[in-house]
């Protein structure tokens, strides 16, 4: 057993989240992708100030998480935001941030 299993899976998955946001390149690709239609994953290195490959990377995690959707178009990939996912993203977050707030909060 591993320690994150002692919690709930709804706790696990909001951290899941979090990780993938937990890098500036993974922002600044969401923000790219929010701007455009689509684009091929080479010009969103030439956007983001760092290597093709580590863009790939960031790419990968992003779209393992479901942040976003790839479309293979011969040997270019068509990446763009997953809204339905990112509206159950928002979602989670809300109702996560709302229960906290919910509760008194004594002064500290």
């Amino acid at each position: 057993m591993i320690k994150t299993d002692l919690f709930n899976q709804q706790d696990r998955e909001l951290a899941l989240i979090a990780k993938a946001l937990s890098h500036p390149a993974r922002i600044a690709i969401l923000n790219f992708l929010a701007h455009s239609n689509s684009c091929i994953s080479g010009d969103i290195s030439k956007e983001i100030p760092l290597s093709r490959t580590t863009v790939s990377q960031h790419l990968t995690e992003l779209k393992k998480m479901g942040f976003i959707k790839g479309t293979v178009e011969g040997i270019t990939i068509n990446y763009c935001l997953d809204n339905q996912k990112l509206n159950e993203i928002k979602l989670a977050f809300e109702l996560f941030f709302g229960k906290l707030l919910s509760y008194p909060n004594p002064t500290c």
